[in-house]
Order: C-alpha cells, then structure tokens, then sequence
C-alpha cells in the first residue's frame, strides 16, 4: 500500500482549476499518459478552452515568401531549352514547305534586259507557275499548265543550262513557222501579235526575215546553224516534236529561237503569271551582270552597244514601279 502511494506521488494530481494551465504551459506538448489520473472529459473540456494561436496576416510591402532556388534552377533551364526547340522547328517546318513550293509550285525570277519590253521591264521580279504539263487542247471549264501559242514561258537556255530564260511562244510541234519584215506567221497566217514591240533599227534580212539560209549571221550558234538546214523546206522551219519556237515581244531587240535554236519541253521551268514587284532603278541592283543566272536573257554579243543606266530616282519612293507591283501577266 505505501509503494502504491509513493509512486503515485511521483505524478500529483492537479484538480479543474490548474488543467488548463497545465495543458497551456506545456505549449501543445501535454500528455494525458503522464496524468492518468485526470478524467477524458476535463482533458477534452480544457484543451478546447486553450486559446488558439494565429500566424501574423502579411502586410504589403512584406517581402514575399522564399521558394525553393534548387527546382527553379532545374526548371528555368529546361523551360529555355524547350522554347528554343520549339522555334527551332517552328523555323525547320517554313524551310521545308518554302522548299517544296519553290520545288514544285512557284518560284521568282528577275528580268534583267529589254529583250520582252513592254509586256516585261528591266526589274521587274516574277513568280513562275512550275505545274506545266505537256501540250494538249484545253477543255471547256477545266483548267489547264500545258503550253499553248502566245504563253510566255520560263526555260533553261539551251546553250547554257545554267542560265535562265524568258520568252513567247510562237510556234508549236509540228507548225510552219517564218517572218516577214518581223512579223510571225504560222502555217501561212500571220498571227496577231499586239504584244510585239518594233523600235527602230537598221535592216537586218536574217532577224527580219527569218529562215534566211544565205549565210551564217553573227551571234548565230553554230550548232543551230546547221540544225536549221535540216528543217527548213520553202521558206520555213518546221517545230519538231517536243520542241518549241520562241521570240521576245521586242522583236528588234531580242536573242531567241532565230539566233540559237528551239526550246526542249524538257527544258521548261514555268509560265510567269504575276509581276509581285519591279525595281524602278534596276542598273544599279548589284548583281546585274550576273542576273542572267536569275531569269532573262543571253548576255549582249561581243561589240554590242552597252545600255545606258537608268536614271536615278528622284525621290525615296521612285526606287519602285508601285503600279506594276501584283499585275498579272497575259
């Protein structure tokens, strides 16, 4: 009986007053199993009369809440890496459709002579349709790429495939083609050309009056020269299959089919269909003696008259042609 008493000594018993000062100065570490001998319903009772503590509000101008430096600096990193993978395909999708369409559909080319005034001028910069097909009729209310008398068409210049060229078609596979004091005429009937542009020059019987057998022209390839004969009977040259005869609509000033041979339908590129911008001041766009690599014409014979650059813009505005800028080309 006395050891029962000693060691329930060890733990006074504290009566209703002092519990919830007990529990309160224990600072939430108060333990029911250190005073067995306090009843549940005052534990209960006075831990629900402790007063309850608030966190401080935040005032503004607090300085904000610290975050975890070790996941932002894992997470910065990986975000700039995905934004720059996403422009880096964003980027690699424009190049492959800009390909596929330069490819396949469309492509520009710059006019650097006179040779298809006034229907084309010196700067003018073109977009090409590339859907051409082979030659056939053209079929009411169905659209159609093949080429056709009168189209002007894009091709590799046959003398020099690197070297890109623009004119007229004027006779088809299998038609009679000659001139007379340089008008066309196919299968014995002049065509009617108001595109044709005749400036002023001296008498020239083989650009004239074309086939002209007498004897081999300068600047004349002499591939073609001999080519010619095998195709010329009473006055005019036959097209061949899979061939095309081509002028420049500045007749007098013009190096085409007359002085180096037909045009392969293999050799096609495209019919320009729209001028989408042309260059006012166009003698002095660097690049211009090589722009034949571009689109245009042969470069000028050797002791051919130079022509004179364009004169300079008068104002900042007059660097364009603004009105030929989108003109469809017919």
């Amino acid at each position: 009986m006395s050891l029962e008493v000693a060691a329930r000594g060890r733990s006074p018993q504290l009566d209703r007053e002092q519990l919830p000062a007990a529990i309160e100065s224990s600072a939430g570490d108060f333990d029911p199993a250190e005073h067995p001998h306090v009843e549940r319903p005052h534990l209960e009772r006075a831990q629900a009369e402790r007063p309850q503590m608030d966190l401080p509000e935040a005032r503004f101008g607090d300085p904000p809440e610290p975050v975890a430096t070790s996941e932002a600096a894992a997470i910065g990193p990986a975000s700039h890496r995905h934004s720059l993978l996403q422009a880096f395909q964003s980027l690699l999708h424009v190049i492959v459709v800009a390909l596929f369409i330069i490819t396949f559909v469309v492509q520009p080319f710059r006019i650097p002579s006179e040779s298809m005034e006034p229907t084309l001028l010196v700067g003018d910069f073109l977009l090409v349709d590339k859907q051409v097909g082979i030659d056939s009729e053209p079929l009411a209310f169905v659209p159609t790429n093949s080429v056709h008398r009168g189209d002007l068409i894009v091709f590799h210049f046959p003398v020099d495939a690197s070297l890109h060229l623009v004119k007229r078609v004027i006779g088809l596979p299998g038609d009679r083609v000659h001139l007379r004091d340089g008008h066309a005429y196919v299968d014995g009937r002049a065509l009617a050309e108001p595109y044709a542009m005749f400036l002023p020059a001296g008498p020239d019987g083989y650009r004239d009056d074309f086939p002209r057998l007498v004897s081999a022209e300068a600047g004349v390839d002499s591939r073609w020269w001999i080519q010619m004969h095998t195709l010329v009977a009473n006055g005019e040259l036959t097209v061949p299959a899979g061939s095309y005869f081509v002028l420049g609509d500045n007749r007098n000033d013009s190096e085409d089919s007359r002085y180096w041979g037909l045009v392969p339908q293999a050799a096609i590129v495209g019919k320009p269909f729209l001028i989408y911008f042309s260059l006012n001041n166009s003698g002095a766009t660097p690049g211009q003696a090589s722009a034949a690599a571009m689109a245009g014409d042969v470069p000028e014979p050797i002791g051919a008259q130079p022509s004179l650059p364009a004169a300079a813009p008068r104002s900042l505005l007059d660097f364009a042609r603004w009105s030929r800028t989108l003109r469809i080309i017919r």
